[in-house]
């Protein structure tokens, strides 16, 4: 009870799949967790979506869960997926389900002609990224063209942190390292909104005042006081991206640190000394004042390995990892390229597929698992491998996220990179992250006392010439499948307008628009 009278900060993630919220107290023990499952929607190939409302929903239960008991909260930490596209009209009430981040592939054709009117290389030196199925801007000129019901009204741009944080303070804020995901809206050199670009796109948005991460935002209001069940006044801090939250909840943000987050995707974080370029990852400005990011991402990891457990009956995660863990390292042959949703970085193909090669009918479902978890660690390896190629230095590595228990995912990863890795005592990841921010905004909080390393991870150097061997094969898969995985894209996105009760078209889409909005 000691602890609780110290006073508590809270804690929350809005994530892919579900919502985290964590109750931490001031020395960084948790005391309470919860959980809130979510599905997204992908009403149409490439397209993947979720209603923002469900983010405030979830926040409000998160809340009143974990403090129900009269914890002394002092402080509140939010952070969640992203980049995001969700607009709202003047009254903050949203018209269009939430457009993710790189998941979410619709807008190739608006990515080519943004591209054309405003020079690549131009974005790529004044953003730090080339557009691509991550940035902001084409998403914002799909629905210009696709939903014109929406763009009359939109006024206001969020993700889900700043989302979150107007509700609970009427603050209309978002923090500089999602504006610089935001491409090409935001000028990275002098870390602004780049109005030009802006007022080419999205004359009709008014951008949110910038911040940083870990800057109070605002103050709990009365009106979220009384849904939430947290005191009125407690101070709310900006927030970020979940993956950036991820890499402080476990301490990477120092030169050289290389963090590796676990998921439903795989991201990857590298803190650099300055601004690298380089077309095939994603130059952002750090978490913290001062710091710069090379980034990667993988647009599928353990979905895939969820997507195989529905597949194979819905056993237990570990029993399908005791038989990845005796099906050995190759997978007894077997090589898949984990492209399942196109891929983020360092391919930067949205129509790229997945691609399992080497089966006979003697694989088992431990086989095609163990191909699963060797797939996302040669992604890992390819991520990392441009990022030195960069100019960057990978020195420590970090590791957070689900993924990190039971061991032999994260081994994997080690032994095919040749990595080590660091496991944090905590591996929450976001949550976790947030409420850290939250802590360091009212008080002291170090990460270090607050989440020590809790073990490493070491390659098996036995290992490292058989992994070489595939991984060399892995590279050259992707080019030799890619003719045949654009075409079975395009047929999938063929078949699936086939089916539609009527032709896809602006004045459909403005159909749908409509009829979702009657809901709001």
């Amino acid at each position: 009870m000691r602890k609780r009278e110290r006073g508590t900060v809270l804690g929350v993630d809005i994530g892919t799949s579900s919502s985290k919220g964590v109750l931490v107290d001031q020395d960084g023990t948790v005391l309470a967790t919860a959980v809130r499952p979510h599905t997204v929607s992908r009403p149409r190939p490439g397209h993947v979506e979720l209603d923002a409302r469900v983010w405030w929903d979830e926040f409000a239960s998160l809340a009143r869960e974990l403090t129900g008991s009269g914890s002394a909260v002092t402080a509140v930490g939010v952070s969640g997926m992203g980049p995001c596209v969700a607009l709202t009209d003047e009254a903050d009430t949203p018209l269009h389900p939430a457009i993710l981040y790189g998941v979410d592939t619709r807008a190739t054709e608006q990515i080519a002609r943004l591209e054309a009117e405003l020079g690549r290389e131009a974005v790529l030196e004044r953003c730090g990224s080339l557009l691509s199925t991550q940035a902001v801007g084409p998403k914002i000129a799909w629905l210009a063209e696709h939903a014109p019901e929406v763009i009359a009204r939109a006024r206001r741009l969020y993700m889900p942190s700043s989302y979150l944080v107007r509700r609970l303070t009427g603050a209309y804020v978002l923090d500089h390292h999602s504006a610089s995901q935001s491409v090409p809206l935001y000028d990275s050199v002098a870390q602004e909104w780049y109005a030009p670009w802006a007022r080419h796109i999205a004359p009709w948005i008014e951008l949110p005042k910038l911040g940083w991460p870990g800057d109070i935002a605002g103050r709990l209001t009365a009106e979220a006081a009384a849904t939430t069940g947290l005191p009125a006044g407690v101070p709310v801090v900006t927030g970020t991206i979940d993956a950036w939250s991820e890499a402080l909840s476990v301490g990477a943000q120092r030169t050289g640190d290389l963090m590796l987050m676990y998921g439903s995707t795989m991201f990857l974080i590298n803190t650099v000394t300055e601004r690298l370029l380089v077309p095939q990852l994603w130059s952002t400005v750090g978490a913290l004042p001062g710091t710069r990011n090379l980034a990667g991402g993988m647009a599928t990891s353990g979905v895939i390995t969820d997507w195989l457990r529905e597949l194979f009956g819905a056993p237990e995660h570990t029993e399908l990892l005791a038989e990845a863990e005796a099906a050995g390292p190759g997978a007894k042959g077997l090589l898949m390229l984990p492209y399942f949703a196109g891929e983020r970085t360092p391919v930067a193909d949205p129509d790229a597929r997945g691609m399992i090669a080497g089966l006979t009918v003697e694989h088992t479902r431990g086989d095609l698992y163990r191909a699963a978890l060797e797939a996302t660690a040669f992604g890992v390896r390819h991520n990392a491998e441009a990022m030195r190629a960069a100019g960057a230095d990978v020195h420590r590595v970090v590791a957070v996220g689900g993924g990190t228990r039971g061991g032999l995912w994260t081994r994997i990863v080690s032994d095919v990179t040749g990595l080590e890795q660091e496991i944090r005592t905590v591996t929450l990841g976001a949550s976790y992250g947030a409420a850290l921010l939250a802590a360091q905004a009212v008080g002291d909080a170090d990460i270090d006392a607050w989440n020590p390393v809790r073990e490493q991870v070491t390659p098996d150097a036995r290992l490292r010439p058989r992994y070489d061997d595939l991984y060399d094969l892995y590279l050259r898969l992707y080019p030799a499948t890619r003719d045949i995985g654009h075409a079975l894209a395009r047929q999938q996105r063929d078949i699936a307008a086939s089916r539609a009760r009527a032709p896809a078209s602006a004045a459909q889409s403005l159909i749908s628009v409509q009829a979702w909005t009657h809901l709001a």
